[in-house]
This record gives structure tokens, sequence and C-alpha cells, in this order.
């Protein structure tokens, strides 16, 4: 009975958020809103993914792992997460900067919370000309350093700001300093944590006049002032070939350029795997049928799947874990 799942957009509002996600990738937004984000599967607390195609419709991703369990995610999987799935998968729109802002490791976070840390990927679909992102120290800071500038409300001054473009590709260990610059749509593959410790949000304020809370003491733990990561790990896409992009041991995500077909074999995975289609249109196939996506859109493809055909042009994100 299983086969490829679309799932229900969940759009969030967010204060830096745009239209982009309408305008770039098709999606269906509340009018008037600023919407930062699309989360297309989660399996958070609270927002669930509801199946959208197929006999499945209407059921949400928790209910499908608690019935078809391995063969829906892995079994190893299944072993290790139980109903959570493991991965938060997400388009973000940002028309404005993010917060400066720090996730904790599975340890911390397994310390506070009883949950897993935040490790995320992103890979640039569009953005502004001169967009950048703030990523990491800017050369070695110490706890004290930073500190001080966080007293004075000069974070930004000590952070490194690499320009982006389309498909440009980085990859962020949880307690890795970051924000989003002004003017970029990407796409966010992530543990399936929303733990976020806000540090420095560029004196916005809201309606009222009020600032959003920060979290600087919880942060103060959740840092790593290490320098020597390699967060940039863009590749070029080959035709019909997936090209890695990022091996962790929370997720694998590999660029596939497609004009044509290209034959694609999870035998050995035992692990769900999904697509998202950052450009394009494509038609995956199957033993037992057909899906057809479109750019913006992503699709779930059940573990005991074991063999899939990609047929049409785009580029598209190929997603699991080992």
């Amino acid at each position: 009975m299983l086969y490829p799942l679309k799932f229900r957009p969940r759009p969030k509002e967010r204060i830096w958020g745009g239209r982009r996600l309408s305008e770039k990738l098709g999606k269906r937004l509340p009018r008037e809103r600023t919407i930062g984000e699309s989360w297309e599967i989660s399996g958070l607390d609270g927002d669930v993914s509801v199946v959208g195609n197929g006999i499945l419709a209407g059921n949400n991703l928790e209910e499908l792992i608690e019935v078809y369990m391995g063969d829906l995610v892995g079994d190893k999987i299944y072993e290790k997460f139980g109903l959570q799935f493991p991965l938060l998968i997400k388009y973000i729109d940002a028309q404005d900067k993010l917060s400066v802002q720090v996730h904790p490791d599975d340890a911390l976070a397994a310390k506070r919370y009883g949950g897993y840390g935040k490790s995320e990927m992103w890979y640039v679909l569009d953005c502004d000309p001169g967009a950048e992102l703030y990523l990491g120290f800017d050369g070695d800071v110490s706890r004290e350093r930073y500190a001080e500038h966080v007293e004075r409300g000069t974070l930004p001054e000590i952070l490194s700001r690499p320009k982006v473009s389309p498909g440009d590709a980085f990859f962020i260990p949880a307690g890795t300093i970051h924000a989003i610059g002004k003017g970029i749509l990407l796409a966010e593959i992530q543990q399936a944590s929303d733990v976020t410790y806000r540090i420095y949000d560029w004196g916005r304020t809201d309606a009222s006049g009020k600032g959003r809370e920060l979290h600087t003491d919880l942060a103060a733990d959740a840092i790593r002032f290490d320098n020597d990561i390699p967060y940039r790990i863009t590749a070029e896409p080959r035709t019909n070939e997936a090209v890695p992009l990022k091996r962790s041991p929370y997720f694998t995500v590999n660029l596939i350029g497609l004009d044509g077909a290209v034959e694609r074999n999870h035998v050995e995975r035992d692990s769900f795997v999904v697509y998202m289609l950052t450009e394009g249109r494509a038609t995956l196939g199957w033993e037992g049928g057909s899906e057809t996506v479109k750019k913006g859109e992503t699709l779930l493809v059940p573990a005991c799947i074991e063999e899939v055909t990609l047929t049409g042009q785009g580029k598209l994100l190929e997603i699991y874990i080992e």
C-alpha cells in the first residue's frame, strides 16, 4: 500500500519573511502575511505533516510510522527514533535578516530537554545580489571577547559573512553561531528539533515596540568556538548523477542534475529517501506507479521502495540517513 508521499506544506509566519515562497516556488500562502518558512515534512509535536496525495491522504506522518514502522522509515531508524520522524525539511524565505542564533548539540539537548540537537544544511535557491550569511566567527574569538560584544550589542562585528549565490550549499553543525542574511531563498534540511537560542536580533521590535526574547545565558554553553569548520560544501551538479553534498551522522544529501532519466537504487539504504525538486519538473516512477513533482515540491519515498526512476529536467536534493 505504501507509495511516495506528498505532504501538505505548512506555511509559517515570521517577522523576517516575505512572499518569495509563492513567487518562486508556487506555494499557496495566506494573504497579506509575511511568510518565512514552508515546512515540507515535519514530525514535530503540533506540526506533524499530513499526507496530501493518494489513498493515505489525510493521515499524518506519525500515524503512518506507527502503522508501517520500518517499511516507511527504515528498520534501524524506527528502532532509534520510534514514532518521531528524525528530520525537518523546509524552505526558507529571508526577506530580512534572521536573528543571530545557535542550536544545542545532541548532548546538551538531551541534558536539557531529553531530545536531539540541531545540525542543519542550507542549499541556496535564489538570492539578491550581494546577499550574505553570518556563519561562525571571523577569526579566533574567545568566550570573553564574545561576551563583550554581546554586552555591547556589537556581535555582528566578529562574525564571518560569506557571500552566496544560487547553488551554494552550507553545513551548519550544532553549536555554530549563525544567521541567514537578507534576500535569500533556500532549502533547509535539519535534525528534528526546533530549539533555537536567539542571541542578537538587529534591534527589531514588534508593533508595540517590544523586542523578541533573547537567550544569551542558554546560548553560552551551546556555542562552539573552534574556527576550522568547512561550512561551505558547494558542488556542481552533474547530469543524471548524484553528487555528494554532505554525509553526516544526521543526514546524507546528494545533488542530482536531471536531464532525461536516471535510476536510483536504494536497496542498501534501510532508510526513507526524500526528494526536493529545486528546479524544473520531474516524474518519479517505481514498480507500483509514478508521481510528478514540480519546482518547490517534496516527495518522501518509503524505505520499502528500493528502486526508483527519475525522469525530466531540473535539479533535486536527495536526502536519507545512513
